[in-house]
């Protein structure tokens, strides 16, 4: 049975189809996909379109009735008000005020009736909207119950996942305070899923996982917050300038703080380049900005926090071959003293690393420095080999 949900859920599709289409039009065009890929937009349409066209379809009679008898207001008034006004219940200026009142409600109320179908998708709509509001937050307190001791992170049979699939299945790690830890496996099986879990984005369905011993969910999120630096793959620039958008990460920094951090990361160069340079606006999302610039900004107002974790989630994955060295670089010196937590697919970039954590399919593979790894673990032997095969090729 039809549904204002699901016209809605119509609507929804080709709303998200059409952003899709026109975000990809360049690679549709360089690959010659044109015809195939507009099907897809061309069915949404369509299904969008039966989908509203049979829903007012369902509307039109009730629609139609209310339009019909609106107009004859007038006609339920006469024979009423000339009864009062014969028993002299109602007087005649009284009568005539009432007549050319109903006369003027004629046109609100087909306004009204136009507008019958917004209505009813408007208790759909704001049922999705306070589902969202009405979700349960993170649990934190708002003091301090017990203060951490150092920067170990544990995580203890960690179980997650996104409503009713499980992602995580029973993780436990430990990453020791200013030791160098890695996360890598192939794509899907959880990484940046625990990465997120560490800075607290959600909390686990069950385990624990602490933080200097204490249990994250009983350190007051904007405490735990000052001690996590998270710098992800897609990570957001606001329409702001650089120098501002660099700035957040320390809100008191002085502008020679932002530039030092600048330079660290390998953006003051291009920066200056820029017509104001760091007083550039880097517009929505940063779109005014390459991705491999937006990264590298990221990585800088990351390193301005300076907080004694970081996590960096594939941070150097926009980044063009000649600055990604100057980026490692920089991070490197960056983080000495720091705890620090990398997921990379290169695995070249992390084989130095202190632990390297091998994750499959939620689960953990194995644990060890690159020569343990390569031991033991034949999944990390077996990505290392495709991998070293791949840059010696290139």
């Amino acid at each position: 049975m039809l549904t204002i949900a699901a016209s809605n859920t119509k609507t929804k599709k080709l709303n998200d189809t059409a952003v899709e289409y026109i975000n990809g039009i360049e690679v549709i065009k360089a690959f010659g996909k044109s015809k195939t890929s507009y099907e897809k937009f061309v069915i949404a349409a369509k299904e969008g379109a039966d989908c509203f066209i049979d829903w007012m379809r369902r509307c039109n009679l009730w629609q139609n009735i209310s339009l019909l008898i609106m107009p004859y207001f007038l006609l339920g008034l006469l024979p009423f008000g000339a009864k009062f006004y014969m028993d002299g219940t109602v007087s005649g200026s009284d009568l005539l005020m009432l007549i050319i009142l109903s006369l003027g409600l004629v046109s609100p109320f087909m306004t009204i009736a136009s507008y019958l179908d917004g209505v009813s998708k408007m208790g759909t709509i704001i049922g999705e909207a306070t589902e969202i509001l009405e979700r349960e937050e993170l649990k934190r307190p708002d003091t301090m119950t017990a203060k951490p001791n150092g920067t170990d992170i544990v995580l203890k049979d960690v179980h997650f996942g996104y409503k009713d699939e499980e992602i995580l299945h029973g993780i436990s790690l430990n990453i020791r305070q200013g030791t160098v830890n890695a996360l890598v496996g192939p794509s899907g099986s959880g990484k940046s899923t625990i990465a997120k879990l560490i800075a607290s984005f959600w909390d686990a369905d069950s385990g624990s996982i602490t933080f200097g011993g204490v249990d994250i969910r009983k350190i007051p999120l904007e405490h735990y917050n000052n001690n996590i630096a998270y710098v992800s793959q897609d990570n957001y620039l606001f329409d702001e300038t650089i120098m501002d958008n660099i700035r957040m990460g320390n809100p008191n920094a002085s502008d020679e703080d932002v530039i030092n951090a600048a330079k660290a990361c390998g953006c003051h160069e291009f920066i200056m380049q820029l017509e104001h340079g760091y007083n550039t606006v880097v517009g929505g999302a940063g779109g005014h900005l390459s991705g491999g610039e937006r990264q590298r900004i990221s990585i800088a107002r990351a390193m301005l926090k300076n907080a004694p974790v970081v996590i960096l989630d594939e941070a150097t994955a926009y980044t063009d071959p000649e600055n990604e060295a100057l980026v490692q670089s920089s991070v490197a010196k960056l983080v000495q003293g720091k705890t620090l937590l990398v997921i990379a697919h290169r695995l070249s970039t992390i084989a130095s690393a202190d632990q390297i954590i091998v994750i499959n399919n939620g689960k953990l593979e194995a644990v060890g420095t690159q020569q343990e790894l390569l031991k033991k673990s034949p999944l990390y032997t077996q990505m290392w080999n495709a991998h070293m095969a791949v840059k010696e090729e290139a």
